[in-house]
């Protein structure tokens, strides 16, 4: 079985934390940080499964086997 590194970025709402691998937007929640990492982990493989049985591998391919991922913090005006 292979590997891959994915992104997951985590912050906090009233109702707990929102987590999600923005390569692939696949999203999941938790009452922690920790429970909301574990869902999206358990989240991001079930897609890929999927994505694997569906037949879609190829479309999501180069977000799962980029060499490079860079984050950034991106300031934008709020209405």
């Amino acid at each position: 079985m292979s590997h891959a590194t994915l992104t997951a970025t985590i912050w906090h709402e009233p109702e707990g934390y929102v987590s999600i691998c923005p390569e692939l937007g696949v999203a999941s929640c938790g009452a922690t940080t920790d429970e909301a990492l574990t869902m999206l982990k358990e989240a991001v493989e079930l897609f890929l499964e999927n994505a694997a049985q569906l037949g879609i591998w190829e479309d999501i391919r180069d977000a799962i086997e980029a060499p490079q991922r860079f984050t950034a913090p991106l300031e934008v005006a709020l209405p």
